[in-house]
């Protein structure tokens, strides 16, 4: 792209016409800059601002964007034919592959009509979990405890810290937007998105939610050249899931509120709105009968939903950025969506919950006059323009939601910087800091709930299900003086031939007696003193298994070397539990999905450890 000099100053000639229009001109607010591109713009390129596609990569999901290298035919085609220039990465590379990927992304968008930038997404990559349509890998990148583990910590110090770090690290392989963070609090143990939430304290929640939103966009009084955009969600209930089966199925396309929980749920959000958050993502269900100002709120889900959006967000609750809808919402439901005879392709999602009547012309108004300024993984511009010639949006509306998408960019700096550096993306990108950081937050994450008696400074180990070996490690339980077993939350294979549900773990979590992992315990533990790690992706009930074990730990994220080593050095544990274990599966099932720490006579508490019990 050539470059116009002007007193002295260098300016991008974003359009290619030799002459420095406002928009080029970084001396102007962002504000001034973005109205004046906007006056520019076809519709067309209006109706692409409004899109968040996905950046296709090579490889059998490679729509889905899964895979080491870009697909850059099928992203030429979004970008310059479709207008599109927000979307989501979900690339598995190393860092300067990774930058290097996304700097031809930029490239293409620099040699279109008006050079618009592309802002790249992501969803969360910095932890161990990574479900596709949820989260990704952290290759290359600095590995961090999962969501429930910083909430474990219960720092916002250490959650600004981590949430800095991130974001310098996206900044530097081109990432400019975090679909996250997740406020939705974990008031249902069996939901299958609990790690990617701060827990179950809606207080917690609320205070490290602005925390990340603080470190993540680096202040709290708006965007800049340096701060990664964030996308809170899930607005607004997502997890108070009957059953805790999840909205990306047919099956839990419905929460369960009521005005009182209405205002628990909501609680997570508000400072992230004080910080000035750019983007807030709704959820995909639909809340169940909830009576909201003395009426039933109207049966669609979030991304439909104008008394949510509009009249709630942003009317009542203050909020000003964009609303981006949740991935999918758009698309048909069939027999095939809600009851499928063989196991769903990436092509058979679908969730356009409370709106399954309605054309996707009319999908797409009702959720932009709702109050949705994008369409996430949508990149059907010619709809979007149908509706718009049909009458069924207002011009008016378009400008709007165009016109906070594209004030973003300008502030980020991104018309200007759209292109980073390889060399710094891996000298930065997973470097030894950073690294260091996050396996000292891992450390702090673990939760001992019963301190074992068998450990001393000469004890040697039977190890079972970890990766990592150590020196006292012994190789023969008959040899041992104490076993180590690494477990997960039990979980059950419901729904197999569901895309989602067949991903997501679901079902009762408790350690009942006819499991094979509780039988493995007893006959561990009948031989030599035994300890559990167990990884609660969700919640566990470990009644049944707790008094035929000597130690129990709680891992929400944390690599085998550590744990092995805070076990065996007997260091003294710094995590508290961010949700509630119940004493029993009747429990779960008596308990309310959308009220917080209500299980009766629950085993362990909120904040409990071997030391609070």
């Amino acid at each position: 792209m050539k470059t116009l000099t002007i007193d002295g100053l260098e300016f991008r000639d974003l359009d290619h016409d030799g002459v420095l229009s406002p928009y080029e001109d970084h001396r102007l607010s962002a504000d001034s800059r973005a109205k004046d591109l906007l006056n520019r713009m076809t519709m067309a390129e209006k109706a692409g601002v409004m899109m968040h596609g996905t950046a296709q990569s090579i490889g059998p999901l490679g729509v889905m964007g899964v895979g080491a290298e870009y697909n850059q035919q099928a992203n030429q085609e979004l970008i310059s034919d479709s207008k599109i220039n927000h979307l989501i990465t979900r690339l598995d590379s190393t860092p300067h592959e990774f930058a290097a990927q996304n700097n031809a992304l930029q490239q293409i968008a620099a040699n279109t009509r008006l050079g618009i930038p592309v802002t790249i997404s992501t969803d969360p990559r910095h932890h161990f979990q990574h479900v596709t349509g949820a989260s990704s890998r952290a290759k290359g990148f600095s590995q961090w405890p999962e969501t429930t583990g910083l909430a474990a910590i219960g720092s916002a110090e250490l959650v600004e810290q981590f949430a800095e770090i991130a974001r310098a690290e996206y900044r530097a392989v081109g990432i400019h937007m975090a679909l996250s963070p997740q406020a939705d609090i974990a008031t249902e143990p069996r939901w299958s998105r609990i790690s990617g939430t701060f827990g179950e304290s809606p207080n917690l929640a609320r205070t490290l939610v602005g925390a990340y939103v603080k470190g993540m966009q680096s202040g709290t009084k708006g965007l800049h050249e340096k701060s990664v955009s964030c996308v809170v969600k899930h607005w607004v209930g997502y997890g108070a899931a009957p059953e805790g089966f999840d909205g990306h199925n047919a099956y839990g396309r419905f929460s369960q509120l009521t005005e009182e929980s209405l205002r628990l749920h909501v609680e997570p959000f508000l400072t992230s709105f004080d910080h000035k958050v750019a983007g807030v993502m709704p959820t995909y269900t639909i809340l169940e009968n909830l009576v909201l100002n003395g009426e039933v709120l109207e049966q669609v889900a979030g991304g439909f939903s104008k008394e949510l959006i509009t009249e709630l967000l942003r009317a009542k609750c203050g909020f000003k950025g964009f609303v981006l809808s949740d991935w999918a919402i758009f698309r048909d439901a069939g027999e095939q969506t809600f009851n499928p005879t063989t196991k769903q392709t990436p092509m058979d999602i679908g969730m356009p919950w409370g709106v399954e009547t309605l054309s996707r012309e009319q999908r797409f108004a009702k959720a932009v006059n709702a109050g949705c300024d994008q369409l996430g993984g949508e990149e059907d511009v010619a709809t979007l323009l149908s509706a718009i010639d049909s009458g069924l949006i207002s011009e008016s509306r378009i400008d709007e939601a165009t016109y906070r998408m594209l004030v973003q960019k300008f502030e980020q700096g991104l018309f200007e910087s759209p292109f980073v550096d390889t060399t710094t993306a891996d000298e930065l990108v997973g470097s030894k800091r950073a690294r260091a950081a996050g396996r000292k937050a891992q450390r702090k994450s673990i939760i001992c709930l019963k301190k074992p008696s068998s450990v001393n400074s000469s004890t040697r180990y039977y190890l079972e299900n970890f990766s990592h070996s150590q020196a006292d490690e012994v190789t023969s339980l008959n040899d041992a003086d104490a076993a180590i077993i690494k477990l997960s939350t039990p979980h059950e294979d419901l729904h197999p031939n569901f895309f989602f549900g067949s991903r997501q773990q679901e079902g009762d979590i408790d350690f009942k007696p006819t499991l094979q992992v509780a039988k493995r315990i007893k006959a561990l533990s009948k031989k030599v003193p035994t300890i559990a790690v167990i990884q609660m992706s969700r919640p566990a009930v470990v009644t049944d298994i707790i008094n035929d074990l000597d130690g129990l730990y709680v891992d929400l994220g944390v690599s085998d070397d550590l744990m092995i080593n805070a076990i065996s050095s007997q260091i003294e544990t710094e995590g508290t539990l961010p949700f509630e274990l119940p004493r029993s599966m009747h429990a779960v099932r008596s308990q309310r999905p959308d009220f917080p720490s209500d299980s009766e006579n629950a085993l362990f508490q909120v904040g409990a450890d071997y030391k609070k019990q």
